[in-house]
């Protein structure tokens, strides 16, 4: 296996003109992580939603603000320089000298390119920017150039600037090279085709070489207004096996490695040469049931749903099979956000799912559950198979390549699924706007995945969105989660902690509460 890994890592190494060392261990120029790639659609700002997608926007692209991995209720300036706000507008002041890592400087045109095409690109992250009111024929003019070094962004519906700087803080958001991007466009494309391999960013590094499935290599970006990153090189290979990261970690193949499972994070600890790291994270991971699937008609009923509430086994999966790497959590925000509910109301009871099953009619219940290979989807997915079997309920496993089963759920080819959820910015909004919005003719949320029609809801979330009082918008969006969690077709119970190990040597990783904050620039070894 040694010989194996790194003879790939030195052909890649070779094959892009690299210098390999003599000796199995990896390159003191370059940080391996090795991980599950299974998951990436896209690397196109305007389309990535995926873990590993928006991991790695944070190292390749800027946006005018960002959230402070730190402490994320914070944003910082990063592109822009300062900004000046009335309650329908932000006037940014672009940071002088900023340029891309093709050397072209930024200006106001990326600005209004980057954050129009994602509006008129109309896939996943679109509905983070079009909550403004935006769409594909008048976002053109709510962004205007004010001078050569400011950029106006103006919005037509009841929200607030602090609102939209949270919107603007999101990967969608991230400032792309019009003059790259345009020289690599096709058929009016607005250069997505070429971005979902390779990047035109003003971050730390640089896509040096994408092969999906395989490989994304990444270099570095000296002249980033972000400073330059302390390591030359990121390579990110996909390794599916859990096991294979661990053994890749121990032997010095990899320098860091995540999607671990409990027992792989387990059996690192205390080994020679490794540390690990159990970081907070802001991850719901809940059951999602087509509430319109005409093969299993009682799937989308409400009895369905409630019976699956007490069929989930909430304590035994945190507790004993995750060994706290998961806490319970039955609520659409994550514990942490503002307004996030803590109770618990519902129990583990298969005697009573059964009943409530047989009030409603619903017999012979069953249902297929589309669920990733990896860790720990895969081991929860089976804990959930036998704790609803006890309520009588058969739970047919379909496991699958991450981006295949996003990719049938986004076209509602599923009856069930068992996946994650992180917010895009730090505001309830977030996740309100996945969980309890689905307009009509509207954004792809979680609703619309879901089949859930809920003119009712799309209300109270926009009123919760628009809403200044602090105290009341608090109230509203507890309100939001108690309606969610009692009637729709999802089962929220658990919000996890992300597992990291990495050898010894290597400092200045950083990762944050939310999905994309990965931040690899000052990393050394």
């Amino acid at each position: 296996m040694k010989t194996r890994t790194s003879l790939l890592v030195t052909s890649l190494m070779l094959g892009l003109g690299m210098t390999a060392p003599s000796y199995a261990k990896t390159p003191d120029n370059t940080l391996v992580v090795a991980q599950s790639l299974d998951d990436v659609t896209s690397l196109d700002p305007a389309q990535g939603f995926e873990l590993s997608s928006v991991q790695s926007f944070n190292n390749l692209y800027q946006r005018l603000v960002q959230s402070d991995p730190n402490d994320p209720t914070q944003l910082k300036p990063t592109l822009a320089a300062s900004w000046k706000a009335d309650q329908h507008s932000l006037i940014f002041t672009l940071k002088d000298g900023a340029t891309f890592a093709s050397g072209n400087p930024v200006r106001p045109e990326d600005v209004i390119f980057s954050l129009g095409r994602v509006v008129k690109l109309n896939l996943a992250p679109s509905f983070i920017l079009t909550q403004l009111g935006w769409d594909e024929k008048n976002v053109d003019t709510h962004l205007t150039k004010v001078s050569d070094n400011q950029v106006k962004v103006s919005w037509d519906v009841n929200v607030g600037p602090s609102f939209v700087l949270s919107l603007l803080s999101a990967p969608a958001a991230s400032i792309v090279d019009e003059k790259t991007v345009a020289a690599n466009a096709k058929d009016g494309d607005l250069g997505h085709a070429w971005l979902n391999a390779h990047s035109a960013g003003s971050g730390p590094f640089k896509i040096r070489k994408y092969v999906p499935h395989q490989i994304l290599m990444m270099e570095a970006n000296t002249s980033s207004p972000a400073g330059a990153p302390k390591l030359k090189y990121v390579l990110l290979k996909n390794v599916p096996d859990a096991a294979t990261r661990q053994l890749l970690l121990e032997q010095g193949d990899a320098d860091l490695v995540r999607n671990l499972g409990t027992d792989q994070y387990f059996s690192l600890q205390g080994k020679k040469g490794v540390k690990t790291l159990n970081l907070p994270y802001a991850s719901l991971y809940y059951l999602m049931f087509n509430a319109d699937n005409k093969a299993n008609p009682d799937i989308g009923k409400q009895a369905f749903w409630k019976a699956a509430r007490y069929a989930f086994d909430y304590k035994g999966i945190a507790d004993d099979l995750m060994h706290g790497q998961f806490a319970v959590q039955q609520n659409f925000l994550p514990v942490g956000f503002n307004g996030a509910l803590t109770d618990q109301p519902f129990k583990y009871d298969p005697k009573k799912a059964a009943q409530i099953l047989k009030d409603a009619g619903i017999k012979n219940p069953h249902f297929k559950l589309a669920v990733s290979n990896q860790p720990p989807y895969l081991d929860i997915a089976q804990a959930l198979q036998a704790s609803f079997a006890k309520a009588g309920i058969d739970v047919e496993l379909i496991p699958g390549v991450s981006s295949q089963i996003a990719t049938n759920v986004k076209s509602h080819d599923y009856q069930a699924t068992l996946t994650s959820w992180g917010p895009d910015y730090f505001d309830p909004h977030t996740n309100a706007s996945a969980f309890a919005y689905n307009p009509e003719n509207g954004s792809k949320t979680l609703a619309w995945r879901a089949n859930w029609h809920i003119p009712e809801l799309n209300k109270l979330t926009l009123a919760a969105r628009a809403e200044t009082d602090s105290q009341k918008r608090t109230k509203i969006y507890e309100d939001l989660q108690r309606r969610v969690r009692e009637s729709s077709p999802y089962v929220v119970g658990l919000q996890n902690k992300k597992l990291v190990a990495l050898r010894d040597d290597i400092k200045g990783y950083v990762q944050g509460i939310t999905p994309e904050m990965v931040f690899y620039k000052n990393v050394s070894k």
